[in-house]
């Protein structure tokens, strides 16, 4: 048999050819970065001709320059200004500088007429936009103070989010699945579609609702072998990957940034930045809960999604394709006041500068207070025990006053399980009600009611009705 020879034109015709092939990929010089334990190939790949255009993404806004500290007994903001419930602590100056920086961070067109109404008292909650920035506002300080564990001492700013833009660049709906075709020819079983979330791969692309939001399980290998009790199948490895894939373009990194490729499932071998992510995924999933989903009833119709949902967040709203945003570099260096826990210091608000009490609205089939609650739980939260303590108020000068606790629910899920939920949560207002001083004689629940619409946040609630 006679064997083929390689002339030399076919040699160059060969190597003109794979060259050819080759420039569809990542053409030269390439950048490896060790990120993981050396001789297990964990690295970082990147090429230098992309770095400019990477820095100039994350360069961070020059800084409105500092003002001198309040002297001490000198006014606080939330003494001076009406209805400051969030940064009340600071110091006029200091107040005025943080809101500055906002117009800057997220409406660098509009300024103060995004949250406030020209014309009106700067005190007025009349726009929407004034009470999810409140809300925004206190979840940011929440991250710097209590999830360390994730964003370390770089932490985050409005502008991490927004980068000068009204609205986040990158967010997320729920999805309106379709229904499972009884043709296999066209089941799509929500992938096998170029969806951005997952890297136009063939995955799984709504993986943000049970992963982001609820807390479904996130594994492709089990701890046990078939059948000892292992029941993670192949389409659950597939969410999971596509799940992965989302945190990969999200940050700009591939899978050995936080996993040994030898094991993917071993905690023990894996480099810490695994562990960051882990603790990212729950930050996430607290922030869309306690946060976001809440403000669901204050977001007009054009700000939500076709389910009639919030927008929330993703690991690519704060990173924004890169391993940390703005590449490690902290703003809370300049804005230290967005690191505090703390809301408004009490010593600061003393009772003539609080909030005017609203107006009574004691007749029959009034409401008193709305009570939100997140997905899955009955624990009241800050906002909610607010309403109760303006409720109790109102009922304390009222004192021939009873009210009806009325829980909703919303038939996504269990509606038996759902319905018990509402009645818990009824309760837990009812036992706020009591310790605030309102006698049980004078609160009666109603049974738990089905709420027309999805799992909107205003479906999980409980309403204080004025009783005829």
């Amino acid at each position: 048999m006679k064997s083929f020879q390689l002339t030399s034109k076919s040699w160059l015709l060969a190597t003109v050819a794979a060259a050819t092939l080759l420039a569809g990929c990542e053409r030269p010089p390439i950048d490896s970065v060790q990120n993981g334990y050396r001789g297990v190939a964990m690295g970082t790949v990147g090429n230098p001709r992309t770095y400019d255009a990477k820095y100039e993404a994350n360069k961070l806004p020059v800084p409105i320059p500092a003002v001198p500290a309040p002297a001490d007994g000198e006014p606080r903001a939330g003494t001076i200004y009406k209805n400051v419930q969030v940064l009340g602590d600071l110091g006029a100056a200091e107040f005025t500088r943080t809101m500055l920086a906002m117009n800057q961070w997220v409406a660098p067109g509009q300024g103060c007429t995004y949250c406030h109404a020209a014309g009106e008292d700067m005190s007025s909650d009349s726009m929407y936009t004034k009470v999810v920035a409140r809300k925004m506002l206190t979840m940011t300080k929440k991250v710097n103070a209590e999830w360390g564990t994730h964003v370390g001492k770089t932490g985050v700013t409005c502008y991490t989010c927004h980068r000068g833009n009204n609205i986040p660049v990158n967010y997320w709906f729920k999805q309106d699945q379709p229904k499972q075709s009884p043709s296999m020819m066209t089941a799509g079983n929500g992938q096998n579609k170029a969806s951005k979330t997952v890297g136009l791969a063939s995955l799984p692309n709504d993986i943000f609702q049970p992963y982001l939001s609820e807390a479904q399980d996130i594994r492709v290998i089990g701890t046990t072998a078939l059948p000892t009790g292992n029941r993670h199948s192949t389409k659950q490895a597939e969410w999971t990957y596509g799940l992965m894939v989302h945190m990969s373009e999200g940050l700009g990194v591939n899978c050995t940034y936080c996993h040994n490729s030898r094991s993917f499932g071993s905690w023990e071998t894996s480099p810490p930045q695994r562990a960051t992510a882990w603790y990212g995924i729950r930050m996430v999933r607290d922030l869309n809960n306690n946060y976001m989903e809440p403000l669901t009833a204050t977001f007009p119709a054009h700000r939500k999604g076709t389910l009639g949902d919030v927008a929330k967040v993703n690991c690519t709203t704060c990173h924004q394709a890169a391993y940390k945003p703005h590449l490690g570099a902290s703003m809370l260096t300049d804005y230290p006041e967005l690191n505090k826990a703390k809301l408004v210091a009490a010593a600061y608000t003393p009772a003539a500068a609080a909030p005017a009490t609203p107006a009574m609205t004691l007749t029959p089939g009034g409401v008193l207070g709305k009570i939100l609650f997140a997905v899955g739980k009955k624990e009241i939260d800050a906002d909610g025990k607010n309403a109760i303590a303006t409720a109790a108020k109102m009922l304390a000068e009222k004192k021939d006053a009873k009210v009806d606790l009325s829980g909703f629910a919303d038939k996504t899920g269990n509606p038996t399980s759902n319905l018990a939920l509402a009645k818990d949560r009824a309760f837990a207002v009812r036992d706020a009600l009591k310790a605030a001083g309102v006698a049980e004689n004078r609160i009666s629940l109603k049974k738990p009611e089905f709420i027309v619409g999805g799992a909107e946040a205003d479906s999980r609630r409980v309403d204080i009705v004025a009783a005829p």
